[in-house]
């Protein structure tokens, strides 16, 4: 079974920092870009940051300059570093992106992380 699998979350007191990391289970990454999420309460899932496969990134203005997402191909595993964290940044994360398994051919499809919480408080 496919899964992609976060940690990394918690407590955090504003200008902190913490280390997100979601890793491919049961499957590869497919090549395509991954991303990191978050959702406040209350509010609409965000597209924090995106990695290509050859390592081109993109962030929301709310974190450029704060955040770096990296990706390990060989290990399947994809990181957003997050520093001088604040308050605003209060939410959960979620990892996403496309991943493929052997099953006769292979397959892939579109897969979210469970979520991890990541609070930030002032």
């Amino acid at each position: 079974q496919v899964h992609l699998v976060e940690s990394g979350g918690g407590l955090v007191q504003a200008g902190g920092s913490l280390r997100l990391s979601c890793a491919a289970s049961g499957g590869i990454f497919s090549g395509n870009a991954m991303n990191w999420y978050r959702q406040a309460p209350g509010k609409q899932r965000e597209l924090v940051a995106r990695i290509t496969s050859s390592g081109t990134t993109n962030y929301a203005d709310s974190v450029k300059g704060r955040f770096t997402i990296s990706r390990d191909n060989a290990k399947n595993t994809v990181d957003l570093q997050m520093n001088n964290l604040k308050p605003e940044d209060t939410a959960v994360y979620y990892c996403n992106g496309d991943v493929k398994w052997l099953s006769g051919y292979w397959r892939v499809n579109n897969y979210w992380g469970q979520g991890t919480q990541v609070t930030v408080s002032s």
